[in-house]
Parts: C-alpha cells; structure tokens; sequence
C-alpha cells in the first residue's frame, strides 16, 4: 500500500475561557490548544496474525496490554519511552481460554476470556497492573467479545457474543454482563423479554434469522460503550443491526434500537458493487445496506449524547450439518422481474452479480424470489443521538476519499468492491477540551485510518488519512489524551490484526 504521510490538519485554534463561580470570582483556565498533526511515531511488534487485536493503557504505569491470541497471553510492553517500549513478562491464559478484549481502570486490567468450547460461560479475569498478579475471576454468558470499565471505574460490563456452534445445535443466547465492583455481584442480562418485540422490530430492519433461533438466541452483543456519568450503556448487536441501551444503575437493557437501512440510489451513498468490472468507480445501484455497527464509541458535545457507530457488516457461516450460510452473490439469486427487470442486466459480474447480498431479507411477498436486495455493512460511520436516531451517515466518503488517495489500491485492489469495502472496523474520539473532537475510523481492509473533525456531528468535516505500511488491518484503536500520556502528546495506538503489530502515532501539538 501507498505510504501516506499525515498533513498538518487545518482548523488551529488557542482558546482561552473565563467563568465566574458562586462568589463572583472570575477563574481563567489555561488555553485549549486544539490543533492536531497526528505522525507516525513507532511500532511494536507483536507476533503474528492475531496477535495484536485490542490494547488497552494503564496510565499509572505506562504499560500497554495487548491481546494475543497467537500465543494465548495477554502481551505486556512498557512504553515510559516511545522509541523503545520494552517487553515485559506476559501473562498467560492457558489455564482459563481464549482472550478477545482488555481493559483498564485505577490500576486493573480487565480481560474478556471465552471458553474452549465457545458456547459454555466466559470469564472476565481481573489483574494488577504493577504486578500482573491475578485478582479476581468472574463467569459470564457465552463468548465475552469486549469488556469495558464504566468511566467512575466501579462496574465491569461485557457484551457475550453467544454464537452457535458449527451445526448450529447449540445456539446459547447473547447476554450482557455487569460486573459490580463494589461487592462483586455478577449480574447478566438476557434479552427474553423481547421475544415479543419480535416482529415489530423486523418491521424495522433488525435482524432474527438464526435457524429456530428465538430473539434471544439470535441476539450477539458485540461492542460497548459508556456514558461519561457511568449511567448508560450502549451494546451493538452487529448481525442483528440493532443497538441496545442498557440502564447501569438499574442494570436492565431499556430498549433496542433497530437501525434500518441505507439507499445506495441515493447520490451520497453509492457505491463500487463489483470487484470484475474493471474500475473503481461509484454508482447508484438498487440496493439497500444494514448498517451492522461493530465498534461504537460515545461522545457527549454541548449537553448532547451521541454514539458513534462503525458499520462493518458481519455475515454468518457455520459449515456444520444443518449448519448455516447467510450470504450468496446476487448473481445466484432468484431476482423478482418487475422489481429487477432483465433488461438492467443487474446480475452481470459487472454490475451486481458480484456482490454478496443477504438471503435470509427481502422476499417481501414470501414467493420464493427476491423483491428487495440487501447487502453487509454501509461502509460509513454512523452518528446516532442516544436514543438511536441517526443524526449524520458518512455516505460513500469513506470510498470516496480512500480512492482519491490510492486509486491503484482502492479496496485491496478492488477486491472487496463485492464484499463490504473498506470495511470500517473500530472507531474513537479525541476530544480537546470539549472544544474540538477528532473522530478516528479504522479501516480492516485498505489498512488506513480516516480522521473526521465532528465538533458539529451532523456536519463532520474529512481531514486526512494516516497509513503506515500495507497488509496491517487495523482491529482496534485507542486514544490516550495527553494528560494520561508518557511523553504528554495525545497518541492513536492502532492494533493491527494482520501483521500482528501495534502502531503508535503521536499528535505533534
């Protein structure tokens, strides 16, 4: 892949701030430097493929926490220096089973761990993060993909994926776990409750097509986010196209928030459909595309709660007996001849044949052809307010933008055009002293991470593309704000799940 070099971001601004508290005495704070310049700093490496997936940073210690399903331990490097981070001894989960996340508060490391056979109960392990020394173990439901901290540090919450096995005969459900710290009660929700919800929320786009699956079953959690008063939690449910709003104090979900679709005729959302066709151009095809968020992350700007979604798109595949497969390429598919005339030619390699679109959505009149086609993913991200309604759709900037900077590698070279594109996989926010907020967006497929200014959420502006080195495909970000930070700069630690490395940028200002 092309090397990017990041250039200085355009909107400067040194802002100062007065106020007056109750007795009337003015208090000035110190200037807000809200300038960014993020460079390329260093990398660590890791291991191989998947041995870089997710870090996490305890900054009482300088230590960076890496995921490494390679050697089934959680990596320990020492990052006081950022020229030279310095491995420590790892700790190893060959006791306990597979890690899938970590996380850090006031000197604990959280780590989500499944078990050998997936669909049993997972355990969040806690550790000391000056010693490394194991604290405490919880069980939670099937398969904890992510774990979190709330931000006061007092509640553990885990989404638990629950996947089928291969044969899909054991299908546990999809729960969210909250850890509380203060007595160490375990408490794990389940979504029975909206067994009856079922088709009002169909009627909205969500997703319940698990062979005999109940809501329940089907449900996966996948990614978590939290408000900043520890008192909200938001799960995405990433096949099921849906985000779930979980009250922390009453440790209830509240409610889900099916996610609809995107229009690809619509001009801002179109898209390259076919990785045969030659080029690398954008249209307006009869489509519609799940948004299916995988990472999410919250951001609160002028009083206002947002959630920020990454819309990869995730199909099953379960190669068992009955097993299961979500996906066929349009080509193959009985087409409805007045929602698709032949005419149109839809179904050439060149234009939709190629791409893999939904089977278990829209066979509207249930006739046995397809009325409406749906595919994986927006290839966008999303603002949604915290209530689930979408505030702002990147559109096809993300195409649009990658394929400006590298027409020669646009999509893997045009190889996922078919697919889900660029793949937007995780997303974080930079907020300069709630003046600015820089919105990062990794990209799994073409390697690169864009970054948005979204002070105005329903208006983001593109400012650039950082990009290292080809064939890393980018997991997981994390921000450190220069507060917390060992050479007091705000820095962008990218894990990358290909090349088993973490890369560090650094904001020059």
């Amino acid at each position: 892949m092309k090397y990017f070099k990041p250039t200085t971001l355009a909107l400067i601004a040194l802002l100062s701030f007065s106020c007056q508290d109750d007795d009337d005495t003015t208090i000035v704070t110190e200037p807000v430097n809200t300038e960014v310049n993020f460079q390329y700093k260093t990398t660590i490496n890791v291991g191989g493929e998947a041995s870089a997936e997710i870090s996490a940073f305890d900054s009482s210690t300088n230590k960076l926490f890496v995921t490494n399903v390679e050697s089934n331990e959680i990596s320990i490097y020492n990052i006081s220096d950022l020229d030279t981070p310095v491995q420590e001894t790892s700790i190893s989960l060959n006791a306990f089973g597979v890690p899938n996340s970590v996380s850090v508060s006031n000197g604990k490391l959280a780590i989500a761990v499944e078990a050998n056979v997936k669909q049993n109960p997972g355990k969040i392990l806690v550790y000391n993060t000056t010693d490394a020394t194991l604290i405490n173990e919880y069980t939670v439901g099937a398969l904890p993909d992510m774990v979190t901290f709330s931000n006061n540090g007092n509640l553990i919450v885990s989404a638990n994926e629950g996947e089928p096995n291969a044969d899909y005969t054991v299908d546990p459900m999809g729960t969210i776990s909250i850890i509380d710290l203060n007595d160490d009660s375990i408490t794990t929700l389940d979504f029975t409750s909206f067994n009856t919800q079922e088709e009002t929320l169909k009627s909205q786009n969500f997703r319940v097509f698990g062979p005999n699956a109940s809501l329940a079953q089907d449900v996966e959690p996948e990614y978590i986010t939290i408000s900043d008063d520890s008192q909200t939690a938001w799960v995405s449910l990433q096949e099921n196209n849906g985000i779930a709003k979980v009250n922390l104090v009453t440790k209830t979900i509240e409610t889900i928030y099916p996610l609809g679709y995107k229009d690809h005729m619509l001009p801002q959302n179109s898209l390259d459909a076919s990785n045969d066709d030659g080029e690398t151009v954008l249209k307006n095809w009869p489509v519609r595309g799940l948004y299916q968020p995988d990472a999410i992350t919250y951001v609160n700007i002028l009083g206002t709660d947002y959630i920020i979604s990454a819309n990869e798109g995730d199909a099953r595949e379960y190669d068992g007996s009955p097993g299961y497969i979500g996906e066929e390429r349009i080509k193959d598919l009985n087409l409805d001849p007045t929602a698709f005339p032949a005419i149109e030619n839809f179904q050439d390699d060149a234009n939709l044949g190629r791409l893999k679109a939904m089977i278990s959505e829209g066979d509207t009149d249930n006739d046995g052809d397809y009325d409406v086609l749906y595919s994986y993913g927006a290839r966008s991200f999303t603002i949604w307010n915290g209530n689930g309604a979408k505030v702002y759709d990147s559109g096809n900037s993300i195409a649009t933008e990658t394929l400006a900077a590298t027409p020669a590698n646009f999509n893997d070279g045009d190889g996922r055009s078919d697919d889900k594109g660029a793949e937007p996989e995780s997303v974080e926010v930079l907020n300069l002293g709630n003046q600015r907020y820089i919105l990062f967006v990794g990209l799994e497929r073409t390697d690169q991470i864009m970054v948005y200014d979204i002070t105005n959420p329903a208006a983001p502006v593109f400012l650039t593309i950082l990009s290292h080195s080809g064939d890393e495909a980018p997991e997981g970000l994390l921000i450190v704000p220069a507060i917390n930070s060992p050479n007091e700069r705000d820095l962008l630690i990218v894990s990358n799940e290909d090349s088993g490395t973490v890369t560090i940028y650094e904001n020059q200002q």
